[in-house]
């Protein structure tokens, strides 16, 4: 029953025998290493910048906005245009703040995606172009320059005080509209002629695993995990030529993974994901559901013959009051030695207990002591 993980989805407030999806694998699957971790040095690279957006159809920043016209006019000036900040009224130009991510190997030439976002009081970029924006990374160097028509995925229209809008349009994308100035490569090989392999989860036996593993492959001691994340491989005098054939045989060597247990509960959507393997130590479990019903009726009590009964004969109101109480009969469960969460789950939506009280049965569990597993609420 290893990596037999269990998914529960509430679509509404019944839920048809406990939807229960089980994904199941044999024992002890095999991981590719480049599939648990990356190398140290491989990241992306933020750029940000701070550009103009124009074309809009008068939906731009206000005339309100100083740091808006001063931007204009800069751009102005640089086609031997003066004028004064104080003159320029434009509805159609926003100022925009642009950001994009760098690849690790990232060439001259080579387009990235760029996200544009107001930064002043625009009402929407519908429509807008960005002019050409230097995009800079944390050391003030100019990497990329972004320029194109914006992609956004919502409107907003407003007249005599109504307004209609959808999503976010304050906010669009320009898919490819930075090209990189200057490329970058990532070092991935110490001084020391070796490279650290990082795991994406930190745990002593993977890293311990992984190591074994990378030498058995390669015949020869390499590997040795250096904590519970990083596994030092030193690279042989032979293989430092051909650095790309030695590192993709090590992402390729097959590891078969520790897996700690863990119980993943969303109380707002109603779903459970476990792991398949987590057991639950032997234990009996008893749900029932107390349901009181309170319901009253009022009727008129009228008078028949008012003239021969007298006087203070009125119509009078009877309240009549009655309490059911229903107590649903579930069957209890007694879960015996070797059971997992995932035979939990099917023995509940046999017995057609809904995802709530499947939430709150794995809750009592972990305060029991007898889910040995991790446990979280989202």
């Amino acid at each position: 029953m290893a990596n037999l993980f269990t998914f529960i989805r509430l679509e509404r407030y019944v839920m048809l025998l406990g939807l229960v999806f089980s994904l199941s694998a044999a024992a002890g699957q095999s991981m590719r290493v480049k599939d648990l971790g990356k190398l140290q040095g491989w990241r992306e690279n933020a750029l940000v910048g701070y550009g103009l957006v124009s074309g809009l159809a008068g939906t731009g920043d206000t005339s309100t906005n100083r740091a808006t016209r001063q931007a204009l006019s800069n751009v102005l000036a640089q086609f031997n245009l003066s004028l004064p900040p104080e003159q320029i009224q434009s509805r159609n130009v926003a100022v925009v703040m642009v950001s994009a991510s760098l690849p690790p190997f990232a060439r001259e030439g080579d387009v990235v995606d760029v996200s544009v976002s107001s930064s002043a009081d625009a009402r929407s970029l519908v429509g807008g172009t960005l002019l050409q924006t230097a995009l800079k990374a944390a050391n003030g160097r100019v990497y990329a320059l972004a320029q194109g028509a914006l992609s956004v995925g919502g409107y907003r229209y407003d007249a005599n005080g109504n307004v209609v809008q959808k999503n976010h349009p304050t906010v669009g994308t320009i898919p490819g509209g930075a090209v990189v100035e200057v490329g970058v490569t990532a070092q991935m090989l110490t001084p020391e002629q070796s490279v650290m392999f990082v795991l994406t989860e930190a745990d002593y036996g993977t890293a311990s695993k992984v190591a074994q593993a990378i030498n058995s492959q390669f015949g020869e001691t390499l590997a040795e995990a250096h904590d519970a994340s990083g596994i030092l491989i030193q690279v042989p005098q032979k293989n430092q030529p051909h650095m790309v054939e030695f590192l993709a045989r090590i992402e390729n060597v097959q590891v078969d993974p520790d897996r700690r247990a863990r119980v993943v509960i969303n109380e707002r959507t109603g779903t459970v994901v476990a792991g398949g393997d987590v057991r639950i130590a032997p234990v009996a479990i008893a749900h029932g559901d107390l349901k009181i019903a309170i319901t009253t009726q009022n009727t008129a009590s009228q008078p028949i013959l008012v003239s021969h009964t007298g006087e203070g004969v009125r119509t009078a109101i009877l309240a009549n009051s009655q309490i059911k109480v229903e107590e649903q009969e579930v069957p209890g469960f007694v879960a015996p030695g070797q059971t997992t969460v995932a035979d939990l789950m099917q023995v509940l939506a046999k017995m057609k207990i809904n995802t709530r009280d499947m939430i709150s049965i794995l809750r009592a569990l972990k305060a029991a002591g007898a889910m040995h597993a991790e446990l979280r609420i989202q």
